[in-house]
């Protein structure tokens, strides 16, 4: 398993742009094969339960980059607020004031992004594009010190039609764009694209990634 989790890591880092960061999507899977995969060069790792972050967190190297990418309850933010490094999916200006809370309680600016509802289905998270308009144009969010919004997250409509997931993602960069020229002109911070995964994350590419989350392709199918 190791040697496997090896080759898969080197033939994805010969494939991604350098500009491209690789987020190792973890969850479900043992402290055994994210070691494998950090012992194999990879630092960043991408949770989506809090729980399951908090336990790795504390079992793993204390130079893993940890990326929080699933829903977020306001009331687990303080658990994770001490060491978190990225937030892939804030779809509320109430969960983006928690996590300022939080983090101002641990003296430090937590790095967020934004996440859009582009897709087809209505289950997914996020704010739509006219929502998001909306929050950012209300301005609340500026007063909020100790988060720093840094770009955009979406989720592609789960479906085998590659148009309908090029569409999404392109919407989402078309959004991004929008948002950064009204909003984040003078911020430089706000560069991040976090689109793609295991089965999309080419096209996403194409479509202005700067993040893909991957974990299929790095440690196979997963245990739940």
């Amino acid at each position: 398993m190791d040697t496997e989790i090896k080759e898969r890591l080197e033939r994805l880092r010969a494939e991604l742009p350098a500009s491209v960061k690789l987020v190792a999507v973890s969850k479900f899977h043992p402290v055994e094969v994210l070691r494998a995969a950090y012992d194999a060069g990879q630092r960043v790792f991408g949770e989506s339960r809090v729980q399951e972050l908090v336990s790795k967190h504390e079992a793993l190297p204390g130079d893993i980059e940890w990326h929080f990418i699933g829903h977020l309850q306001q009331n687990k933010v303080k658990y994770i607020a001490p060491f978190v490094r990225l937030i892939h999916a804030v779809d509320s200006l109430k969960l983006l004031a928690e996590i300022d809370k939080q983090a101002r309680r641990c003296d430090r600016v937590i790095p967020c992004l934004l996440q859009l509802h582009v897709a087809a289905e209505e289950s997914k998270y996020g704010f739509t594009p006219e929502e998001c308009r909306a929050m950012l144009s209300g301005g609340e969010w500026r007063e909020l010190h100790h988060v720093a919004i840094v770009g955009m997250m979406c989720m592609a409509t789960n479906t085998y039609d590659t148009e309908r997931v090029r569409r999404d993602f392109h919407d989402a960069y078309l959004f991004y764009k929008e948002a950064k020229r009204d909003f984040f002109a003078q911020c430089p911070a706000f560069h991040e694209r976090s689109w793609g995964m295991s089965h999309d994350y080419p096209l996403a590419i194409q479509e202005g990634a700067t993040i893909v989350r991957i974990g299929t392709n790095i440690f196979g199918p997963r245990e739940y």
